[in-house]
């Protein structure tokens, strides 16, 4: 009898494997091999005629990317903006979260509206922002009441940087929204319950119940939305051609340029930076109880 169970067992296994095996072979084609190429021209100069046989450069790609100014202009940028877009989401995010966490009429419509910006694809939303900000007909300079001197508000880096950055936070904090409200209503309301018996205030029962309680998914939307913003492209190269996001910097030296190998190593440090900051802020979230 065991084994005819073990044998059933090794061929459920071998099964399970067969039905796998299809996603398996996809994930390599469309992971795998383009992920062991790019490391592969990252050491290579690359022509832009396919015909011609690439040359191998050795670290003359990662020497040029260290020692390019543009590149380290583009990081700072990138890393305030992703500061700022992962920080105001997901406090903005979880502050409405928190908010909503409770029962009243209308609440399925409000939750609609909510995620509306999320859900709306990206491209419809960025040609509504260009229409509302346009110096000529855009709705914003009707409402400032701005006739003798309108700002071309994406062609000036600041106010795009600022722009571009309030979008992103729009654009994203839904999604801070929904994880967080998943989270919430798994909550025991004992517990706020008995907080209230003890007199304690909104904030004390924030970090007594609710932050422990989010604490997982805190650390899980904050490493993802991070990686997400530190890699964004399509709503910035859309809305402005004025903030150089990482995003854009690396597009442009791929298809502007066409130094592919450079943008190869541009790729591969931006993997290294973007994992050492996720794995810090796991670090610094996650603290051992005892600390």
């Amino acid at each position: 009898m065991k084994s005819k169970k073990k044998k059933l067992g090794g061929n459920d296994t071998r099964f399970a494997y067969a039905l796998l095996a299809p996603s398996l072979i996809l994930l390599v084609l469309l992971i795998g091999y383009p992920m062991i190429y790019n490391i592969v021209i990252s050491f290579q100069d690359v022509p832009i005629n396919p015909r011609m046989a690439s040359e191998f450069v050795g670290l003359d790609n990662f020497k040029a990317v260290f020692q390019d100014k543009s590149f380290y202009q583009s990081v700072f940028v990138t890393l305030i903006f992703t500061v700022l877009v992962t920080a105001v989401s997901t406090a903005f995010g979880l502050a409405i979260a928190v908010f909503m966490n409770r029962e009243f009429v209308g609440k399925k419509l409000v939750n609609s509206i909510i995620i509306l910006s999320y859900v709306v694809p990206a491209v419809c939303l960025i040609f509504a922002w260009r229409y509302m900000f346009n110096n000529i007909y855009g709705i914003i300079v009707d409402m400032l009441k701005l006739a003798d001197e309108v700002p071309l508000w994406f062609d000036q880096p600041a106010s795009a940087f600022i722009l571009v950055t309030i979008f992103a936070i729009w654009k994203f904090y839904p999604y801070a929204y929904m994880s967080f409200v998943a989270i919430l209503q798994s909550v025991d309301k004992s517990l706020y319950e008995a907080a209230d018996m003890d007199g304690a205030t909104s904030w004390q029962k924030f970090l007594a119940v609710t932050y422990p309680a989010i604490k997982p998914t805190l650390v899980t939307v904050v490493s993802l939305r991070t990686i997400w913003v530190f890699y964004i492209y399509t709503e910035v190269y859309l809305l402005t051609k004025q903030v150089n996001v990482l995003g854009v910097y690396l597009y442009d030296m791929a298809f502007a340029t066409h130094d592919f190998g450079k943008a190869a190593a541009i790729s591969i440090v931006l993997f290294v930076v973007i994992f050492s900051l996720v794995m810090l802020i796991r670090k610094k979230v996650l603290r051992v109880e005892e600390d």
